[in-house]
């Protein structure tokens, strides 16, 4: 297979390796499982990145194909005889519809995925009528209540897609279809099996390998095998002499492991490399030499450089003490870390990411949730971009601030940053991006914003930001003509004592001033949200929910979500506990993963029901209801009145 191979960078290694490398074949391989919507950026980043270098370079996103070849005829045939061998006793309600409806689901599910896929948009009209698709428990909720006096004549999906949101209401009623799928793949094969935490429980925070083992030695179920076959046609395909697999969540390890056990069966010359975002995050003290029964290399941090140097190493022209930032097991069987002091490669040389090799037209865009800025999540093909490596902020408490991720902070300029957005629209024909970045800096998005602008390159764009007072309304509008049309930042437990512990660098009244310069422009709002923080107590609780209350009153924010706070061992909570006021519990001996810790809060307030009330609050809000009530009606028990003046949002935005 031929391969565009771009102009070889300046030179970042010598030039004997830079030779050697290029003899090297490289497959990057996106394991089970990502977004369905988009592909994952860590293989196409790299995949561009040497082929910079003048590395034949290919990827792979198996977690793509795995769903495709589970949902088709042929996999919904092997489905069928899985449930078909459970006892009636073992049958869940999803099995139960689904072997009831299975012919109804064999002839639906090819055209349900090319829609979905935007392939076929006018069979829009016949998922909508809800005659077309069969029905299995996913669907109830949109039956369980029908209101008489309903002014959409009962019909309970009008209030959110109203008479003429015809692609949205069959999106809707396509991915409620897929999750009852979902649910008899877990019931009938894998109770591990989900679309984005798949048997995440297996690696994430586990001390010790012993789960993951037993799950590997286990017979392989249909999923198992499944994904073997499409691990060995992608090996057949592209022959490579190093496959790099990237495991950016703690959902994508298993498959991960699987895809190396495959590899390893069949081709065991074959090299394999780990890395991504959960080895970065909790691979740190890895002791254990099983791994290395599955993989040759475990890297940490930006992949860049550990790649020179093992594609280097593998081609024979450099030693092995000189890896860099790399787990292997040495001959007595131990695990051995290498790190051979080299400058990492600049952000500014990483150069455009590229999706070729990636099936674009696959994709499946989703609409689970209707909260609007979790759809960006699933809904549509967004190219992901970074507009700076790590986080030009870097204190906040809750966060992996001592890591290569957050703390190494680089930019590039935004001519460099544009040039890079050309050649992936170029390459995609989509103009639709999101940066990924930690927390982008203003100072990187106005520029950015007038190059996009003074080049005339018309995108539409998302991502994450810090609510600080640099974003004045001007820079708001900016971006917003520049192609903004959300934002997400963290208000976090939107409390100023709470803020100020932990280092966020905002107040309540400025993000309130902040969100409005952004609503004001048009661009969407999503506020993240934080509960449990050492030292909150109910009273803390109330009235952050009653600020969250008056931002949403005054239209400063559209969407939220909150979520437990959980204490990392990287983070400054983790490091220094004694700084917020409680004390960690004891970690056991460490020799696979490590990242959450508990801890003990003095304050002991039941943050389980609390959570309860706030995301039920939450929910409420973003459909426009209950705005005026007292934000006490949404707790269980008795709770303290807010302590918030009822007019303090408005007065911070006039000025008050």
């Amino acid at each position: 297979m031929q391969i565009p191979i771009q102009t070889v960078a300046p030179a970042l290694i010598s030039e004997a390796e830079a030779l050697a490398i290029r003899g090297v074949r490289v497959l990057s391989l996106i394991p089970p499982m990502t977004q369905l919507n988009t592909p994952y950026p860590s293989t196409a980043y790299l995949t561009g990145f040497l082929r910079k270098q003048g590395v034949p370079a290919f990827q792979a996103d198996l977690a793509l194909e795995l769903v495709l070849a589970l949902l088709s005829r042929t996999g919904l045939a092997r489905l069928l005889d899985q449930c078909a061998g459970l006892p009636k006793r073992q049958r869940s309600p999803a099995v139960k519809a689904f072997l009831a409806q299975y012919e109804r689901y064999a002839a639906t599910i090819t055209p349900t995925i090319a829609f979905l896929q935007g392939r076929d948009p006018t069979m829009a009209h016949r998922i909508a009528s809800r005659s077309f698709l069969p029905e299995g428990p996913r669907f109830a909720s949109l039956d369980a209540y029908v209101d008489p006096d309903d002014p959409y004549g009962g019909d309970p999906l009008a209030w959110a897609f109203g008479a003429l949101g015809l692609q949205d209401r069959a999106r809707h009623l396509a991915t409620l279809y897929l999750n009852d799928l979902a649910d008899v793949l877990r019931d009938a094969v894998d109770p591990r099996f989900e679309f984005v935490r798949y048997a995440e429980s297996l690696a994430q925070s586990q001390p010790t390998f012993e789960p993951l083992a037993e799950a590997l030695a286990a017979p392989a179920n249909l999923v198992d095998t499944t994904l073997a076959e499409l691990a060995l046609t992608a090996v057949a395909t592209h022959q490579p002499d190093l496959v790099l697999l990237s495991a950016p969540f703690p959902g994508n390890v298993y498959a991960a492991f699987r895809i190396a056990q495959t590899i390893k069966a069949a081709q065991p010359q074959i090299r394999i490399a780990l890395g991504g975002g959960f080895v970065n995050t909790e691979l740190r003290e890895l002791k254990e030499p099983r791994v290395f029964d599955y993989f040759d290399f475990v890297t940490l941090d930006s992949g860049e450089r550990p790649l020179l140097a093992l594609l280097a190493n593998l081609a024979g022209s450099r030693p092995v003490d000189q890896l860099v930032r790399c787990y292997m097991r040495s001959d007595d069987g131990a695990v051995r870390y290498l790190n051979h002091p080299e400058p990492d490669v600049p952000f500014e040389d990483w150069g455009a990411p590229t999706w070729d090799g990636l099936p674009q037209d696959r994709y499946l865009s989703l609409l689970d949730m209707l909260n609007p800025m979790h759809r960006l999540w699933s809904d549509g093909r967004w190219n992901k971009l970074t507009i700076a490596h790590g986080c030009y902020w870097k204190k906040c408490s809750f966060c992996d601030v001592s890591l290569d991720y957050i703390a190494r902070y680089e930019t590039a300029s935004a001519k460099v940053l544009v040039d890079r957005i050309e050649a992936v629209i170029a390459e995609t024909g989509q103009t639709g991006f999101h940066f990924v970045d930690e927390a982008a800096p203003p100072k990187m998005l106005r520029a950015l914003a007038e190059e996009l602008l003074a080049r005339g390159v018309a995108i539409s764009w998302w991502g994450n930001i810090r609510f600080e007072k640099s974003f004045t309304p001007e820079l708001c509008q900016l971006l917003a003509d520049s192609g903004c049309i959300a934002v997400s930042g963290g208000l976090e437990v939107a409390s100023d004592r709470l803020l100020k512990l932990m280092k966020k660098g905002v107040s309540v009244d400025q993000v309130a001033r902040v969100t409005h310069g952004f609503t004001q422009a048009g661009i969407l709002v999503h506020a993240y949200l934080m509960y449990g923080f050492p030292t909150q107590t109910v009273q803390d609780t109330v009235d952050a929910l009653e600020y969250v209350r008056q931002l949403f009153a005054a239209g400063c924010i559209q969407s939220g979500f909150f979520h437990r706070f959980a204490c990392t061992v990287h983070s400054p909570v983790g490091l220094n506990p004694e700084e917020y006021g409680v004390t960690l519990e004891p970690l056991p001996a460490i020799s696979f993963a490590t990242n959450d810790v508990g801890f003990h809060d003095p304050t002991d307030a039941d943050h389980d029901a609390l959570g309860r009330a706030l995301n039920k609050a939450l929910y409420n809000y973003m459909h426009g209801i209950a705005l005026d009530d007292d934000v006490r009606g949404w707790f269980e028990g008795r709770v303290p009145r807010s302590t918030v003046r009822a007019d303090f949002i408005d007065n911070a935005l006039s000025g008050q």
